[in-house]
């Protein structure tokens, strides 16, 4: 246990999940911590250093067999041991998730938006491009339109390519407006992106994280175990909220959003810890060479510089 009673409780929380989610947790693994150091090692080090979360070896076995199987991991064998690794797939999924994760502001907003009509989708596929489309922040401003204020054309193309829906979906994008944002359009934001569902998760992940960073604070000496064990709670709570959000423009959200703040106390608990936990994972992970090789430069461009 740590002598940080805040991050006993965050540990405490995660084990009584009902189920562990230990898949998921070993994504953030992979995308805040591994990925960065060259993005391969050995099982035997990856089952020693979630141990303290309370993930037993046979439930992170049962975990990377499945996320082999998903295509997000591929395994090497070097003798007795196994090494794995993001597959091709895995890391372009990643890049699109973390991007996120760790981006200091979202570009200004002109006031255009994209639309894809639905009208001529049967109802199975259209299932499937309104869930996929959602994820990337586009919202149902009626039953057979979703709407976007900040979209990438290419990756929507793209998204309706690999769902075989391309040629029975519209695409329309508008011009900017002037009035980026009246009294109706805040409401009709309200009504298609359930912003007051998300404002309440992000009150719960400042409620749950603000007595850490507080303890954190406090310590004269902070222990590399204990900030690694932060960390990574602290990027796996964010990154599933991150998940729901839609990333709208600030001229669409609250004055009070609670994503702001929620972000704001996510950096300062990053830079206060990264290095000590740094300094845990090299010592305690393994490559097939031995030691993890260094960070690149773009690891330390994460929230706007971590330097």
């Amino acid at each position: 246990m740590s002598s940080l009673t805040p991050l006993n409780h965050l540990i405490t929380r995660f084990q009584e999940q009902t189920p562990i989610r230990a898949s998921s947790l070993i994504i953030t693994l992979y995308g805040d911590a591994i990925e960065p150091h060259g993005g391969t090692v050995w099982l035997g080090s990856l089952i020693q250093l979630l141990e303290p979360i309370g993930i037993n070896e046979r439930l992170i076995r049962t975990s990377i067999f499945r996320l082999t199987k998903e295509g997000w991991l591929t395994a090497e064998k070097v003798g007795r041991r196994s090494y794995y690794s993001l597959t091709g797939t895995g890391r372009r999924r990643f890049d699109k998730a973390f991007k996120r994760v760790y981006s200091t502001s979202m570009p200004a907003w002109d006031g255009s938006w994209c639309l894809v009509m639905l009208s001529q989708l049967n109802q199975d596929k259209r299932k499937q491009v309104r869930e996929e489309l959602e994820w990337q922040g586009f919202g149902a401003i009626s039953p057979m339109v979703l709407a976007c204020p900040r979209s990438d054309r290419t990756d929507v193309n793209a998204t309706l390519l690999d769902l075989g829906a391309q040629e029975e979906t519209i695409v329309f994008e508008t011009t900017a407006q002037d009035v980026l944002a009246s009294k109706a359009l805040r409401l009709q934001v309200r009504e298609s992106w359930n912003i007051e569902e998300l404002a309440t998760h992000y009150s719960e992940f400042i409620q749950l994280f603000r007595p850490l960073w507080q303890a954190l604070r406090e310590q004269e000496n902070l222990q590399p175990a204990d900030c690694f064990l932060a960390r990574i709670l602290l990027i796996h709570e964010y990154r599933k909220l991150l998940l729901r959000d839609p990333q709208l423009p600030d001229e669409l959200l609250p004055g009070d959003w609670e994503g702001r703040a929620a972000r704001q106390l996510c950096r300062n608990i990053y830079r206060l810890i990264y290095a000590k936990a740094e300094e845990w994972l090299n010592s305690a992970l393994e490559t097939a060479d031995g030691p993890l090789p260094d960070v690149g430069e773009s690891f330390y461009r994460r929230f706007g510089g971590l330097k």
